[in-house]
Parts: structure tokens; sequence; C-alpha cells
């Protein structure tokens, strides 16, 4: 029996085939049900185990592999460079209108130019501007093949396969009407909460922070690595088309463009409106502009086109805007105020932020008094000084920024601050690490600052989710002399706790309570836990996966730890250097003495490979080296890069070198490739 084949030819019925097309559904769907409707059906561990299977059956056979599969949204190869791409039609810039006036005065224009009389209201469809980078995305028979930036308008970047790993991007879209091709217009964002943790995170790691979301946004999609653009939490929002042909191109407003983009399952904007005169265009003008602060990304403005697409067309375009859109931009968030002070934060990295003590100012709302100067580097370039009249704004982070000085206000006063040699709170000498911009405090835990936030990290819920145990109690832990690191907390007495105010028998007895039963908690969490710079909640829980233990983590060699998809140079070098620190070494095993026992992960748990441990050499031709890991680890094995004792099998290709002679000497069984596959097939 034959049918058709994903590719519209005939085939043979194919088991693999069939099951790649069923994962792929089924990832998709729970794609849908996680970042579009916030409603997750199955855990992380059950997704990441169909992910790992369609990812499988992809590498063994990769003439099955689909253009629109799921696993392209991990990020392919880096590119070499970027290849440029010219728009069919151009991509024009929008007309700015400053304030109600302007908007009305937009109106004017296009009543005058289509001859229209008095009596004849214009409809509107209003959106919110947002601050990002325009991109258009290119459908052929409903399959994305190729997205590039804006670029000057003519002539951008292919960016396909960072576009391609923002997860509200169809690979695919849906319907069977669909155009044969489809030019779809929008733009790529970072939510304001991504972004808040993007630059917390990049600071901690002693990199430059971005200035605001859409300097994010368009760094994350210029990356030549398209893993970076994976691992940021990017989103696109569609405004409008370029060319369309074929079925589906019926639309006559942009209302109705924009529901079949929406049908498509492209996204659109929650917050469009349309709305008849140009009263209530300024009216959702104001409303949008009050919503703001509220809003969940940035947006510098509300864009306004007339709704009509015949109008559209009869209005035409100027050499660099269309004449029937305009964009209705809000007031800067800035404000001028005086530089008072520059205070020294430390942060649980050790990593010492210096931040500007401001004259209170009110900025959108809110008054602010302090504001981030991000590192030394931002200093000196910007050249700010204690006593400066400076620009502040609030452009998408919790604590505003210091944009500008105002150097022609300078009285000749004004102090210059230099980084610190020593840190402001132990007095630990500082260094600022090669190829960082942060200058970090060398005093470890020694440092009170490091001290509690490495506390508060230890006792998060992602972490070893240490209930009650928040900021508050943990700073009197430490002002008390009651804990000096984390494996204090697990010799705790109810009498300890019975110190603090208004603490009652009954919550200090919770408090315990939740410190013992921490002691029972997941590997992955504890690795987390342990604070290891670079290493997140993801890279943790591969790391448990891999090694299974919190002893033979400890004695991973770089080799080993780089063998570990998404664990590179930098963060093996960071783990291995966490685990070489004596006072680290120490911690860790106080913290086993005091009960702690984390679970080894349930992956390798009963696996037919259980406990083996296996080295690939050489060149492999019947499968890749990808394929063959994920075979070992989905028997429950390991797979390490380097040869050692603890190696059981060593599996040699052709032209294998010096591995093969060291695990001969070591007494390693070594496989070759069909020795490899029976052995996986008897196990």
């Amino acid at each position: 029996m034959e049918q058709p084949s994903l590719f519209g030819v005939a085939s043979p019925v194919d088991p693999a085939a069939e099951r790649m097309l069923e994962l792929r559904r089924l990832i998709e769907h729970h794609n849908r049900c996680y970042y579009e409707q916030d409603r997750p059906e199955i855990s992380d561990a059950e997704y990441d185990t169909l992910f790992r299977e369609l990812q499988q059956l992809e590498q063994q056979h990769p003439g099955l592999a689909a253009p629109d599969s799921p696993t392209l949204r991990v990020g392919g190869q880096p590119l070499a460079r970027f290849v440029q791409v010219r728009h069919r039609l151009p991509m024009l810039s929008l007309e700015n209108a400053p304030d109600e006036a302007a908007i009305r005065e937009f109106e004017q224009r296009c009543r005058s130019f289509l001859g229209l009389a008095d009596a004849i209201s214009l409809t509107y469809l209003g959106e919110p501007k947002m601050d990002g980078l325009a991109v258009e995305l290119v459908y052929r028979d409903g399959l994305l093949v190729q997205a590039s930036t804006r670029g000057d308008g003519e002539v951008g970047e292919e960016v396909t396969a960072n576009i391609r790993t923002i997860r509200n991007v169809p690979l695919r879209l849906n319907g069977a009407e669909l155009p044969t091709l489809l030019e779809v217009r929008g733009e790529v964002y970072l939510p304001l909460a991504a972004f808040q943790q993007l630059n917390s995170q990049r600071e901690e790691d002693g990199e430059p922070a971005f200035a605001n979301p859409r300097n994010a946004a368009a760094g994350s999609i210029r990356q030549l690595d398209p893993k970076v653009a994976a691992r940021r939490p990017l989103a696109l929002v569609c405004y409008g088309v370029g060319m369309i042909e074929g079925e589906g191109a019926a639309a006559t407003t942009q209302t109705g463009l924009m529901q079949q983009l929406a049908g498509w399952g492209l996204p659109v904007s929650d917050r469009q409106r349309r709305v008849t005169g140009i009263e209530k265009a300024v009216a959702y003008y104001r409303d949008l502009l009050a919503q703001r602060d509220e809003l969940p990304y940035e947006i510098d403005g509300a864009v306004l086109k007339i709704d009509d697409l015949r109008l559209q067309q009869e209005l035409g375009e100027k050499s660099r805007s269309p004449r029937w859109a305009v964009a209705c931009k809000f007031p800067p968030r800035q404000a001028e105020t005086r530089l008072d002070d520059i205070l020294l934060s430390v942060g649980r990295t050790g990593v010492i932020t210096p931040v500007a003590i401001l004259q209170p100012v009110e900025l959108s709302g809110v008054t602010v008094s302090r504001a981030t100067l991000h590192n030394w580097d931002e200093i000196e370039r910007k050249d700010v000084r204690i006593g400066d009249r400076v620009v502040v704004e609030r452009a998408g982070d919790v604590i505003p920024a210091v944009v500008k000085v105002l150097t022609e206000q300078r009285s000749g006063q004004e102090r210059m601050v230099p980084a610190p040699q020593q840190c402001p709170v132990c007095g630990a000498p500082t260094a600022r690490l090669e190829g960082e911009v942060a200058v970090r405090c060398l005093g470890g835990l020694a440092c009170p600052p490091q001290l509690a936030e490495t506390i508060i990290h230890f006792a998060s819920r992602d972490a070893m989710d240490i209930e009650g145990l928040g900021s508050k109690y943990i700073e009197q832990l430490i002002s008390l002399g009651l804990v000096k690191d984390v494996a204090d907390l697990y010799h705790l007495t109810e009498r300890d706790f019975m110190q603090f105010e208004r603490m009652g028998d009954k919550l200090a007895s919770n408090l315990l309570n939740a410190i013992s039963a921490s002691k029972q908690q997941e590997l992955g969490r504890f690795v987390f836990a342990l604070g290891i710079r670079h290493v997140g909640a993801r890279t943790a829980r591969l790391l448990a996966e891999q090694f299974g233990s919190i002893a033979q983590l400890q004695a991973a060699t770089l080799d080993e730890l780089t063998s570990i998809r998404d664990v590179g140079p930098a963060v093996a070098a960071s783990i291995r250097s966490f685990f070489d620190n004596p006072v680290n070494q120490a911690v860790v095993q106080r913290l086993l003495e005091a009960g702690v026992a984390p679970a080894a992960a349930s992956k390798r748990v009963g696996g037919r490979l259980s406990g083996r441990t296996f080295v690939f050499t050489g060149t492999l031709t019947g499968f890749s080296r990808d394929a063959a890991k994920a075979m070992v680890e989905d028997g429950g094995g390991t797979v390490t890069g380097s040869v050692s004792k603890k190696t059981d099998y060593l599996v040699a290709g052709s032209e294998a070198g010096s591995k093969l002679d060291k695990a001969r000497t070591l007494g390693v069984v070594v496989l070759d490739e069909e020795q490899f596959l029976q052995l996986l097939e008897t196990e």
C-alpha cells in the first residue's frame, strides 16, 4: 500500500516517517499550548523526550526530515556571514506624528488627496507601534522559506535560521486555502521580563548590558550563530504584507487582512482596534499611551492605518513612506536631574555594579531616585561624574539608566569615580577578568552580599525550593552569625530561629521542615542551587542526566563536560573552576555530611546501558556522532569525550587515533560500528 509523502510524492508506508509526522504534530501542539495558550498539557521532561526522539529519527533518516520540523527551532550551524536579500516590494518607513494636532493633520491630508466630502468618515485600524526589529518573512505554499531584516528598506540581511528559532513564528501556515506566495512584515521584540533577566545574567557574566529591549532583539537576530537567538525568548508580531499571490488574497480591509494572517497561524497584536473618525483614532492613541507602562513589552507609539485597502492603493506612497499610515509617537520617557553620588552594589557572583544616586525626578508617573550605570566602561564612555546634570530614561528596565551627561552644564566641581581596587563591603581585592567588562570582588563567601545572594539563590523555587526562607530571614541569619555558608542551613535549630523578631513556634517549625525536606531534592536542582557561573536550570538538568551523581560531576574532566550538548568551553571551564576551589569543595562535602542527598537523574535509572560509559573516535559511516550519542543516552548510558579507566567501551570508526591506543593500553573494550549496534540490540 502506498500513501502520499510529506512532499506530495507517493511512497510506501514507512514506520519511521509515520512516527516523525506524529512527533512533529505532537510537539507543535504542545508548543502552542505552552507558548500561545499558557496551558501546558505535559511536563518539561515529557516534552524533552518527544523532542529527543524526533531529533534521533531525523539523524537516522535525514531524507525524511521535514523543512518545517520543530527541531529547527534549536538553531543550526553558525553562519560565516549574512547574505543580502532584496525585498520585492520596499519596506517603507512611516511618517511620524509627534502630537495629537499632527494626527488630525494626517487625516486632513488624506481627505484632501482623496477629495472626500466632510460628511464621509474615514475608518482606521489602530495598533501598537512595537519597539523592535522590522523583518520580512516569505512563505511559499505555506512553508517558511526565507526571512530577512528591513535593512535600508530596499535590501536587508537574510536571517532565516534565527527567525526559525522564535517560538511563535509558524514554520508552516495553517489552513486549506493558502497563498502561493506570502510576504509578511512584522516586528521581532523581546518581552520586558525576558529583557530584564537577560541583562541581569549578562552583568553577572561580566558582559555589557543591552541599552534597551530593541537593541537586545536586534542583537539577537543579527547573530551569526542561530543557537544564540534560540536561547533568547524572542517573539514576533505581524503588522502587514508585501506581495501576496494565489488563494487567500481576498481581504478588502486592513482589519480583514490581519484576521487572515491570524487564521493562518501568524501572530498579530491583541491590542488592535478598528475605529471610525479621527477623534476616535485620537482616543485610541490616548488609551494606548495610558496603558504603556502596564504592557509586557516596549512600545513607542501607536500606528494608524486607513482600513480600506482600496483607499490605501489610491493614496499610494511617497518616496519613503505610505500616505495611508502614520506613526503617532509617544512622548519620550526621559527626564533631566542631578547625579548626587555613585554607590557600589555587590551581586551574588561578586560583580560590582555602579548605581547612580539621583535627585528624585518624576518619570512616566514614577519617582526615580536611582539609575544603573552598568559598569566602568560605560562610565568612561559617557564620562559620568558625581555632580553632573544627566538625562535618565526608563527603557524597559525596572531601574532606569543614565543615557546622557549634559557636559555643557558642568561647573568644574564634578568628581570622577575610578573602578574600585577593593570590595566596598568586605575589603577584599577586586579584579577584572580577561574578556569581561565587570569588576568582581574576590572575597567569595566571605563577602556578606555574595553570601546573602548565594543563600537566596540556593533556597529559591527553581533550586532547593526551601519554602518560606526569604531574603528577610536570610539577612537575619547572616547578621546573627548563624550561617556562614549554605551548608549551615542544615544545622539550624528551632532555638536559632526563635532569636528572630516576631518568630513563633509554628513558623520556626515550618521553616525547619522546609529545610529538611529539601535534603531529598532532585540532582539537577541541587546543581543549579550551587550557583555555578554560566550554569542555568536547563544546563544543570543536563549535567544531572549525564553524570547521575554529584560525585561524578565533581570528577568530570573538561573533555567529558564539553561532550554534553549545550556545554561549551566557557561553561565547562566555569564548572571545573567551581569544583576545583577548596572552599567550594568543603561546602559541598558539608552539605552531603548534613544529609543532603540529591536524587539521581531518572533518565539513568533502569536503562539497559545504565552505568556504562562510551567514547567514540574516528570517522563513523553508519550514523552520525550525535545519533550514536543519542542511542547511548536513550539507553541510560553516558558518552564522554576522553578515554579513562572509567570508560567501558570505545567505539572506533575509520582513522581512529590516539584514543584507540589509550583504550587498548587501559584494557577498554573496543567495538566497531556493527558490534556497537549488536550491543544495543542485545543489552
